[in-house]
C-alpha cells in the first residue's frame, strides 16, 4: 500500500487546519504544532499537511515570497457527501471558483474554491452521476 502526504505551505496553521476541517465536515480538533499539522480522515489516512512558511529548511517551504501560492498546483479531493460539502463551501467563502458542474471526464460533479492562502481546491463527488 502507498499513501501520498501531499503538503503545502500556510501563514495559519491552525486557522488553516480550522477551515479544511470545516470543509470536510469534520469536528474541530487543533494541529499538534502550530507550524504543521495533518488534516485526517476518519480512518487515520493523511488528507492534507499543512506546513508553516519558512518553519523549517525546505526549500519550496520557505517564504510565499518567492512565488504564488498555489501556481502549479490543484488540490483535487473526492467526497462521499458532496452535497453537503459544496454548502459547507459556501460558507466559507464569498464565492466558488467554479460552480458545480459535470466533469465531462470522470463524469462527477464538482466544484471548486480558493482556500485561505490563495490555493484552488476542486471538491469532487465519490461516485459519478
Amino acid at each position: 500500500m502507498k499513501r501520498t502526504w501531499t503538503i503545502i505551505a500556510v501563514g495559519d496553521v491552525p486557522g488553516s487546519f480550522k477551515w479544511y476541517q470545516a470543509l470536510f465536515g469534520q469536528p474541530a480538533t487543533l494541529p499538534v504544532h502550530d507550524y504543521f499539522g495533518q488534516i485526517l480522515d476518519s480512518d487515520g489516512t493523511v488528507l492534507l499537511c499543512l506546513h508553516e512558511w519558512g518553519a523549517h529548511e525546505h526549500p519550496s517551504l520557505m517564504s510565499p515570497d518567492h512565488g504564488t501560492p498555489g501556481h502549479g498546483l490543484l488540490l483535487f479531493f473526492r467526497l462521499d457527501d458532496f452535497d453537503l460539502a459544496l454548502q459547507r463551501a459556501r460558507s466559507l467563502v464569498t464565492r466558488l471558483e467554479e460552480e458545480p458542474h459535470v466533469n465531462p471526464n470522470t463524469q462527477t460533479k464538482e466544484f471548486s474554491l480558493r482556500d485561505p492562502d490563495g490555493y484552488y481546491v476542486t471538491i469532487s463527488a465519490l461516485s459519478a452521476v
